[in-house]
């Protein structure tokens, strides 16, 4: 993962050189109020290659704009004073966290019991500001062998993400389905998506559990792969009173408490960019090949219906993701970090 703090360093400078120039281009009373209430912030923000940076992608282009028109010397600045963005993209949640926890970065985009985790481990210091991504976990198949969670009994599977969401929700919807993830199928675990689509591209695996957009890159390697099972229909076919979800956005509490006013100029950005991306597949998968999250823009924009990219937050994002997280405890405790997270999890939320 890229060291932020070159890209840091710019943004807090373009900050303050147009804060003072605000400054004395008005006086006092001038000034409204709700003005004076936001002070833009530089945020360093991190996502994982997949739906969370796809959601994320038309802030990213924005922000990289704003930041040439800012720092271009040939004409002054005409654009309103906002947030600064420096975003980075990584392969796994574990080159992530530990940059967050140590307060080189703000936000982070990780999977969502992943975010409880680190609620826990750190003693509240990192909230939830949104949910992001729904259910985008499917299980796909060289063959034509399963077509219910009860045919993968006897079947070895390939996946990645062990210890987050991708093997909470394997391991609860095989349990649900009368099968023992332990002793009745066999999961081989991998490091990252692309290690399981290399498995079933060379032949060594025929089963695999992956998340869009890493479905569509697969099939366009392999021409007979198919979907057999969407975990998200599986888990809502259970009725459990939750929902399957795979990633949110979370900020360490000192960010929030010392400038929530900008969080909540964040989270607009964010939701702006999320609604353009779903409304504008072609434009916005132009943008998702540019920026490498994606290879190729036909890919993306083939799997963007599919990625179910959100930004859910305030009381709808607690009551979706507390019922989420609450299934999860009841049947692995340590996948949230050993207990449920206090209402002061949720930022926003009542």
């Amino acid at each position: 993962m890229k060291s932020f703090q070159k890209g840091l360093a710019l943004c807090l400078g373009v900050l303050l050189t147009l804060s003072l120039a605000a400054c004395g281009g008005k006086s006092q009373t001038e000034t409204p109020a709700s003005e004076e209430q936001f002070t833009p912030a530089a945020y360093r923000i991190a996502a994982l290659k997949g739906p969370t940076a796809m959601g994320l992608v038309k802030l990213m282009n924005d922000s990289d704009e704003r930041m040439a028109a800012m720092l271009d010397s040939s004409k002054p600045y005409e654009g309103e004073l906002s947030n600064t963005y420096t975003f980075t993209l990584a392969a796994s949640a574990d080159e992530v966290t530990p940059a967050l926890i140590k307060g080189e970065l703000d936000m982070a985009c990780v999977p969502a019991n992943l975010a409880s985790v680190l609620y826990n481990k750190t003693e509240g210091e990192i909230q939830v500001l949104a949910v992001n991504t729904l259910g985008v976990l499917y299980m796909v198949e060289n063959g034509n062998a399963v077509s219910s969670m009860a045919d993968l009994a006897g079947k070895t599977i390939v996946a990645a993400g062990k210890g987050s969401t991708p093997e909470y929700a394997l391991r609860y919807l095989l349990r649900e389905n009368g099968i023992d993830p332990d002793t009745d199928v066999t999961i081989d675990w991998k490091s990252e998506h692309s290690e399981c689509v290399a498995a079933l591209a060379s032949g060594a695996a025929t089963i695999a559990l992956l998340p869009q957009p890493f479905v569509t890159v697969a099939q366009t390697k392999m021409e007979n792969l198919r979907t057999a099972l969407d975990l998200t229909a599986e888990w809502d076919a259970l009725d459990n009173g939750s929902a399957l979800l795979t990633g949110v956005i979370v900020g360490r509490r000192q960010v929030a408490e010392e400038n929530p006013a900008a969080v909540d100029a964040f989270l607009a950005d964010y939701a702006a960019s999320v609604d353009w991306v779903n409304d504008s597949a072609a434009d916005a998968a132009a943008l998702i090949a540019r920026y490498g999250i994606v290879d190729a823009a036909p890919v993306a924009e083939k799997a963007l219906p599919h990625c179910n990219i959100v930004c859910i937050t305030g009381d709808e994002m607690k009551e979706k993701l507390s019922g989420y997280l609450n299934v999860l405890a009841e049947q692995a405790p340590e996948s949230v970090g050993g207990k449920l997270p206090g209402d002061d999890f949720y930022y926003g939320a009542q």
